[in-house]
């Protein structure tokens, strides 16, 4: 089978290579010449672990081509995934015109029956427009149409995608959910689930996941900031409820708030699918709400540690939405570090990936070469990623390049006790 993904951002590049390393023949489609021209040349326009790798293998095997030439790639392919950007607009609804557009580019060169994958989070009802669309371009050949959302883990998604724990496929097209079933069968050897559904409860699973996600870490969030009022550890508190099964102990860890290119996005979409159908979604609304206003919290913790910052040098160590990734969209440390800058404070910052990321949308920052560099003459370090190489800094030596010995650790990565018995001004996020 040979099949045809349109977009190579993140999860078209991550599901293009990764469906190459199962031995399908993949073509890798976008608009953007240069782009194309780098992949060719095996530089990648995204960090995450391993791909670059993974790229140059399939596309040595012979597996993994890319190519501006739409044409060309819908026909000789079966399946095609539309994997191309659905951004949020300015009231929050999803900007469905780049897979719109990629979708009547797919129709117009058709040669015959193709199936049409959603891989992009878009609004619950997307498929059947899409089908209206398509059939508007396209009358000759029949076609399905099948909303496959993704489930990718900035920093892990060659894991994510090789071992799922389950794949979602929605439609009402049967010769589209058998070739969909034949694409992924592969990870029946080891047993992934395949969730057969209608698009209508495709779509919306994405969204209802992250919304979900989103909530754990924006309930855990307040829950650190009541123990910080009433001196509790916050950890203890996560423990003891992550135990029941019911809860789970993942997504249940403090800190400055979510961020990247899906929680945020897609619950604010989500609020606005609940306003299309004429519905409402107030715990969505509260969750968005809460990661706002953990942001401003996390400013004032930062300004209750240091004084006026006016004049202060802050050092930051991670710039990045979570480690292992470059991404910078809606990361907290964009919110956070503008803030202090606004109040008058010279910001210094390390991130071992994405500074030239931050860089375009912090350009006041002061970047600095190592983690050393960065604290060097500061009067706070904050830190605001838990990169692994952050976890056990010579804080010794930190303290001896500081002006004054103060951290304000919103990702909870040194234990309290510790880091004052080696005289520093510590605070944590609920502890």
């Amino acid at each position: 089978m040979h099949i045809a993904v349109i977009g190579t951002g993140y999860v078209g590049l991550v599901t293009g290579t990764c469906f190459a390393e199962f031995g399908t023949s993949v073509t890798c489609v976008d608009v953007d010449a240069d782009k194309i021209e780098r992949l060719k040349r095996g530089e990648m326009p995204i960090y995450e672990p391993g791909l670059d790798q993974l790229v140059a293998k399939n596309t040595q095997a012979g597996r993994l081509h890319f190519t501006t030439d739409i044409k060309a790639a819908v026909e000789q392919s079966l399946v095609i995934f539309l994997a191309v950007g659905t951004p949020p607009r300015e009231d929050g609804s999803a900007d469905l015109s780049y897979i719109e557009g990629a979708a009547r580019d797919v129709a117009r060169h058709m040669n015959g029956y193709k199936v049409f994958v959603t891989k992009s989070t878009v609004p619950v009802g997307t498929g059947e427009r899409l089908r209206r669309l398509v059939r508007e371009h396209q009358t000759q050949f029949d076609f399905g149409i099948v909303s496959n959302p993704e489930f990718l883990r900035e920093g892990a998604a060659i894991d994510d995608f090789m071992r799922p724990n389950r794949v979602v496929i929605g439609s009402r097209d049967e010769a589209a959910i058998a070739i969909m079933r034949d694409l992924y069968r592969p990870l029946y050897l080891i047993e992934t689930p395949v969730v057969i559904t209608s698009l209508e409860a495709a779509e919306l699973t994405k969204y209802a996941a992250n919304a979900f996600l989103a909530t754990k870490i924006s309930f855990i969030n307040e829950i650190a900031n009541l123990c910080d009022r009433i001196g509790c550890d916050v950890h203890d508190v996560a423990r003891g409820i992550g135990m029941d099964n019911r809860i789970g102990r993942y997504f249940l860890h403090p800190g400055p708030g979510y961020g990247g290119s899906c929680f945020p996005k897609d619950t604010t979409a989500l609020l606005s699918v609940a306003k299309e159908y004429g519905g409402e979604a107030r715990i969505v609304e509260a969750v968005v709400e809460v990661n706002r206003l953990q942001r401003e919290r996390m400013v004032e913790k930062i300004e209750r540690l240091v004084g006026e910052v006016k004049g202060k040098t802050i050092a930051v160590l991670g710039l990045s939405f979570k480690p292992e990734t470059d991404d910078m969209r809606e990361a907290p440390s964009v919110d956070i570090v503008k803030a202090l800058l606004e109040r008058g404070a010279r910001v210094k910052a390390y991130d071992p990936v994405a500074a030239e990321q931050a860089r375009r949308v912090l350009p006041e920052v002061e970047y600095a070469e190592d983690e050393f560099g960065a604290v060097e003459g500061a009067d706070a370090l904050v830190f605001m990623t838990e990169w692994n190489q952050f976890r056990a800094l010579d804080m010794q030596r930190v303290k001896e390049l500081m002006r004054a010995p103060k951290v304000a650790d919103l990702r909870n990565i040194y234990e309290p006790e510790r880091m004052r018995k080696l005289g520093f001004d510590y605070t944590g996020v609920g502890r």
